[in-house]
């Protein structure tokens, strides 16, 4: 059995077939999300762990902003104890802020999965 299709130019973009306005809003949806980009350079995560003892300041685009170490933490006989807070701290910093990146684009995406997001 054969199947002919239809020969010659397409109709016009109908509904699910893209067109102009479905360009505009892909190029609208773009520029949101670079401007979220770059607000998120803004937005920062504060985290304190160990009571207290280190705190860790970190942007959005997950750079390390500052760190303060309690100073009884800076004897050899607490350098195991510190590594292991500022690597906690850290990691808490990175974890939020992917959380906010990521609430950022999903508004702006409407929930849909996008390809090399991430989120």
């Amino acid at each position: 059995m054969t199947r002919r299709g239809r020969v010659g130019r397409p109709g016009p973009p109908g509904p699910g077939r893209g067109g102009p306005d479905m360009m505009k809003q892909v190029q609208e949806m773009q520029q949101r999300m670079l401007d979220e980009q770059q607000a998120l350079g803004e937005e920062t995560a504060e985290i304190s762990v160990g009571g207290g003892a280190v705190k860790v300041v970190m942007n959005g685009h997950q750079k390390l902003q500052s760190i303060t170490i309690d100073k009884d933490l800076l004897t050899p006989a607490e350098s195991e104890m510190l590594s292991e807070l500022i690597v906690a701290a850290v990691n808490q910093a990175v974890e939020q802020t992917q959380r906010i990146a990521g609430k950022r684009m999903q508004a702006i995406t409407g929930g849909m999965n996008l390809p090399g997001l991430g989120f």
